[in-house]
């Protein structure tokens, strides 16, 4: 059992022992900010106080006591502290159950929930335009909603990827004209398309092909192999054209109608959308009788939730506006607009030599995600895109990201993985192997480092249900890179291998470099980033 569930249960116990009636139905327990003050800590007694008539300070107090009596496992001292926390001091037998439960759970269970199980979800991401190459500002969203996905599938939902596809309107006819014009030796119409790569695709384009269907193939192939690159699969390309032909927004705006959620104004039809949240009502089909964007985006979002409990929504920082509307939309047609979660990506700046980066090296135009891929290596790409929240702008350094250095965060993080590799593999070379974990003596991990390890590893579950709960892949960065510190400092100050390390010692070392594997795959994996078993490495680095 979790060291948390013996500590609640232990309260629970307790307080009802000392007659407080009733037992909270929940009871707090932390990590404390300061290890001084011990491993655990719940304000239960604070929670508790007023109903059982007693200062907060003297019912912590009772409950130390209470709970020193007969400490529950692991337990060898409670406290209190403060205005009536409590405390409490575990022995390192805890850590190490923890590092047992991590290597019979392996790299698939560890961290794993089930929360989610029999919620289907669909996440929305990228959803570019199909009227060119995808730019390194979509790397971000890409790399961030396929993570959410991870995130989701870890913790039991069924999830479906889906990239939307704008295939229809005026932008469309544009870039289909825009084709043309280049193929045809023409200039571009001022409100057409002008990058370099309208040049190049216009000179792919066979003579007697459709300008709109060839190039609307193109830009969804371009975008692809792009996203596969970065290891992103979808499970659906949804057409906004397919919608319009089946007769969808038609529906929608029925179901509207039906329900009194829409009137006639001016010629136009407009949405109430201002009763719930949004600043003022919006048009879903102006006076001329053709529908504005948002009567697509509210049809394809009803098609949505009748595919799936919850939708998410990735966002690019132009569409702030729009998270109103579409909450005010969805609950206009019944649901609660809490099934739907938009996350908002801000901006990406890259950067070269310390200098902002606007303007791509082969077209002289917009910076291409795949120039960034093959700069810097989809997994660099990957976790440098994953290392904020989304919520704040990045700037992505290419020289860094490229670079193999300790600075390079993904390199940081991949290199401990490796290392772990190239540990075990010295180790059988040397005929030390695991053996079996019953016979390993783990009580023999008790440096600082190796406890930093457990602790870590004790964490990730938490990290991982946090991280999905609040669409943060970034959460899980932050735990990995705090993961690869830890082992680092472990490797330089622990031996594993060698003269004067006995084989009990070995053989419980061997086991928390699995255990640390495990954590690291795990994490990796949340983020696409791959966990690689050989790198560069520095000759002056040393032995374990």
């Amino acid at each position: 059992m979790d060291v948390r569930h013996i500590l609640i249960d232990a309260v629970r116990t307790a307080l009802t022992d000392l007659g407080i009636d009733p037992v909270p139905d929940v009871v707090q327990l932390e990590r404390p900010a300061n290890p001084d003050h011990g491993d655990w800590s719940t304000n239960v007694a604070l929670a508790s106080a007023k109903t059982a008539g007693q200062n907060p300070r003297e019912l912590g107090t009772a409950l130390a006591d209470h709970l020193s009596t007969t400490p529950p496992p692991h337990v060898v001292g409670v406290e209190v502290a403060g205005p009536g926390f409590v405390n409490f001091r575990l022995a390192d037998s805890w850590l190490h159950e923890v590092l047992a439960d991590v290597v019979v759970a392996g790299a698939d269970g560890w961290g794993r929930h089930d929360h989610g199980v029999g919620v289907k979800v669909i996440v929305e991401f990228v959803s570019a335009n199909p009227t060119g190459p995808l730019h390194a500002g979509h790397g971000r969203g890409a790399c961030y909603g396929d993570s959410v996905a991870r995130l989701y599938e870890r913790c039991g939902y069924q999830v479906a990827r889906e990239f939307y596809i704008n295939d229809r309107g005026i932008q469309m006819q544009n870039f289909a004209a825009s084709l043309a014009a280049r193929a045809g030796g023409r200039e571009v119409a001022d409100d057409g398309y002008h990058g370099q790569y309208i040049v190049d695709w216009a000179a792919e384009m066979p003579i007697d092909a459709d300008p709109l269907e060839w190039g609307y193939a193109r830009a969804l192939a371009a975008h692809q192999s792009v996203l596969e690159s970065l290891s992103i699969h979808f499970d659906t390309w949804f057409s906004e054209r397919s919608m319009m032909a089946s007769g969808a927004i038609d529906q929608t705006l029925a179901d509207l109608q039906v329900a009194g959620s829409v009137y006639e104004e001016d010629g136009a039809v407009w949405l109430r959308s201002s009763e719930h949240g949004d600043d003022k009502d919006r048009v879903l089909i102006k006076g001329d009788g053709e529908p504005t964007y948002l009567m697509p985006d509210v049809a394809y979002h009803r098609d949505k939730f009748g595919r799936a409990d919850l939708l998410v929504n990735v966002f690019g920082a132009d569409h702030h506006g729009y998270v109103a509307r579409m909450h005010a939309a969805m609950a206009l047609l019944g649901h609660d607009p809490g099934d739907l979660e938009i996350a908002i990506t801000q901006l990406v700046s890259l950067q070269r030599d310390g200098q902002e980066v606007r303007l791509s090296k082969r077209t002289g135009e917009m910076v291409e995600l795949a120039e960034v891929v093959d700069e810097v290596g989809a997994d660099a790409a990957r976790f440098t895109y994953l290392l904020l929240s989304v919520d704040s702008p990045q700037t992505f350094d290419l020289d860094l990201v490229a670079s193999q250095v300790n600075e390079n965060p993904v390199f940081y993080v991949q290199y401990a993985h490796a290392r772990i590799h190239s540990i075990v593999r010295r180790a059988e070379e040397a005929g030390n192997r695991r053996g079996s974990l019953v016979d390993a003596d783990l009580s023999l991990l008790v440096h600082p480092r190796e406890l930093e390890i457990l602790r870590a590893l004790h964490e990730l579950p938490d990290a991982v249900e946090r991280a999905c709960r609040e669409r943060a892949p970034h959460q899980v960065t932050t735990w990995v890179r705090e993961m690869a510190s830890s082992f680092h400092g472990f490797y330089h100050d622990c031996r594993v291998l060698g003269d004067g390390i006995d084989p009990a010692t070995t053989t419980a070392r061997l086991w928390l470099v699995e255990g640390a594997r495990i954590g690291l795959a795990v994490a990796l994996d949340l983020l696409g980033v791959s966990a690689p078993t050989e790198m560069w490495r520095d000759p002056a680095d040393g032995e374990n």
